[in-house]
Parts: C-alpha cells; structure tokens; sequence
C-alpha cells in the first residue's frame, strides 16, 4: 500500500528546495535540543519476560544501539553508519552500530541490545516477521525504537515511535513513471536479496508507476559474477527489454557491464548512489538514480531519540519521516558527487 503521505513528483522539486528543507529538519532538531533543561521522560511501557535486562539509563549520555540488516563494508550502509556516528558526535549520544544480513542473527543483536539497557534503539527491517518478537521486547522494557529503511508498515504496530526511510512503493513508482517518460516499453526489475519485502515494494510500485510491461529477475548480491551473467542472459534472451531498474548501486554496475557485452538497447537506472554510479550517471551509461539520502536515516533517529528522551519530543505524527525519493539524473549528479566521495549521500 502506499503511505498516506505522499510526497509531490521528486522531479516536480527544485534542488534548492530540499536542501533548504533538510536544513530545516537539522535546525530544528539543534534547536529542540537546546529547549531541554533537564531530562524528560523515556518509554512508559513495563519491563518484558525473560531474563532480567538493565533499565534504560535516564542520566549521562544516551546509548543508542543502531542494528541494521547490511553487510560489512557495503556502501550504502556505511553512509547510514556516518549519518548515526556524525549525529551521536554532535549531541553527545554514544552509538554502537551492528549489522547482520541473516534476519536471525539480526534479532540477537537486537535481544544483545536490550539485554544491556541501551537508551534507545534503531532498527532496519528487511524482514519485519523475524524481528517482530525482539522490537516489542525492546518496547516492553521501555526502550524507545526508531525503524529506518524498510519496514515502515509494520513500524507503528510494532510499536516504534516513528519510521524514517523513504516508501519504497512510491519510490518504485517514481523510478517507473521516469522510465516511461523516457519512452521505455518493457522493464526488467533486479531483486538481488531474497526475503526483502523493501524490495518487492519497488518493483511493484515500478509496475504502477511505468505502465507498460514489467517483469522481474532474482538475483543473489553475494555472488557478483552471477549477478552480470542472469542480466546478461536476460536481456540477450529477450531483446525488447528496454530498460533494466537496479535496486542497488552495486547491481547497477553488473547490469551496465552486462548490457555492454551484448550490446543491447537496454538502458539503467537504479537506486541509490556511491562513487561508480556517479560516475556512471556523469557517462551517460546510468539513466538516473534513486536516492533515499540514506544518511539521514542514521542522523536523524539518534537526534528524534535525543529529544524524546530530553524533551519527550515524537517526530512524524503516527506517519513515516520520508528522507525520499530524490531522482539524481546526469545534469545534477555534480553537484552532489563530492557529499559521495565524502561518505555523506
């Protein structure tokens, strides 16, 4: 389904213009912090079963535990990873960030996290079923959770404060509806992790958004080779496929090195960006990309958890933060390419 709070074409704004939204959104965050003359209240709920965990400690720095579904040394996730260090340097919160592609594995870092009294939690749910038990636990022992990047329908029903990420149907549609303007006929949409309901949402909402004929590929991220070679033969075997749709950076460059091999029409786009698709987009080889400005899903929960904590200040209104979708097409990528480089888009 999508959000109740869609948010106008990403092509319909001005640069200019999210770069003076998102100031605000930092402002203020800086300036609630500065309205937070003594600490206020934390989660209400009681403790959970179980064996016995620490309080959540209202006093000296917060201690936020950010666990997310990526894996070591991915793009992407180091850009989330920046976003919470940079804000937990900003407003003296102590973040300890961890990872695990395996939904299980990942639940036991959540339990790890509760189990030691952390002062808040932020969670990525790729697949919300496997953490579904861990985030209420964390609720019932008065943790405060955040969700970020996918799982923002389950999100409040968990019982997370708020959801920041951007809705991956209406990403996906965005991404669908550029391609059609574009004149594309039929698209092939790259699923490269099995299980992840985020990336379902794209394709589908790509569906919505493009009109024409769509049809997806699985793929596995872990084994690049194979990752070019399924494209590869996707697009030799059928050769009105058009346009490819990436739903990582990392795919977007198998897909392009792909076409190229058996030169055919088929043009990329993906989402997200690091430093090849920049230079891919700067080429001419990668249509557009979609970004979700994924720095913000690591900055802006550990500051929205500082102030409920200091100022018991809830961000959203019951809906999710959008941090996109943002389209970067080859006549802008320039101007961001050096926020890339840096670690911080």
């Amino acid at each position: 389904m999508m959000s109740p709070m869609s948010p106008m074409s990403p092509m319909s704004r001005s640069h200019g213009t999210r770069s003076v939204r998102a100031g605000r959104i930092l402002a203020l965050a800086a300036a609630g912090l500065l309205l937070a003359a003594c600490s206020g209240p934390g989660g209400e709920q009681g403790g959970g079963d179980g064996a016995p965990q620490q309080q959540p400690s209202q006093d000296g720095p917060l201690r936020v535990a950010v666990v997310t579904h990526g894996t070591a040394g991915d793009a992407f996730w180091n850009v989330v990873k920046n976003g919470a260090e940079a804000a937990g340097r900003e407003l003296d919160v102590q973040v300890e960030y961890n990872s695990d592609g395996d939904p299980g594995n990942q639940a036991k870092l959540i339990d790890n996290a509760v189990a030691q009294g952390v002062g808040g939690l932020v969670v990525s749910m790729a697949n919300p079923g496997a953490l579904r038990t861990s985030i209420q636990n964390a609720v019932s022992a008065g943790i405060p959770v955040i969700t970020i990047n996918s799982g923002d329908q389950q999100s409040a029903e968990f019982g997370a404060l708020t959801h920041v990420g951007q809705n991956e149907t209406i990403a996906g549609e965005a991404a669908g509806s550029r391609f059609a303007e574009l004149g594309k006929t039929k698209l092939l949409c790259v699923i490269h992790e099995a299980g992840n309901i985020g990336q379902n949402q794209r394709c589908d909402g790509a569906r919505e958004g493009f009109g024409g004929t769509v049809q997806t590929l699985q793929v596995d991220i872990n084994n690049p080779t194979d990752v070019e070679s399924r494209i590869r033969g996707a697009v030799q075997t059928d050769a009105t496929i058009d346009a490819v749709l990436a739903l990582n950076s990392q795919v977007a460059t198998r897909a392009v090195a792909a076409i190229k091999s058996v030169d055919s029409k088929a043009e990329v786009a993906t989402f997200d960006l690091n430093s090849d698709v920049v230079a891919a987009l700067q080429a001419g080889e990668v249509l557009f990309a979609v970004d979700q400005q994924q720095y913000l899903q690591g900055y802006l929960p550990v500051s929205f958890l500082r102030l409920y904590r200091d100022n018991a200040n809830v961000v959203g209104g019951g809906r999710p933060v959008l941090t996109g979708p943002d389209l970067v097409e080859q006549g802008e990528v320039d101007r961001i390419a050096e926020y890339v480089q840096r670690g911080t888009r």
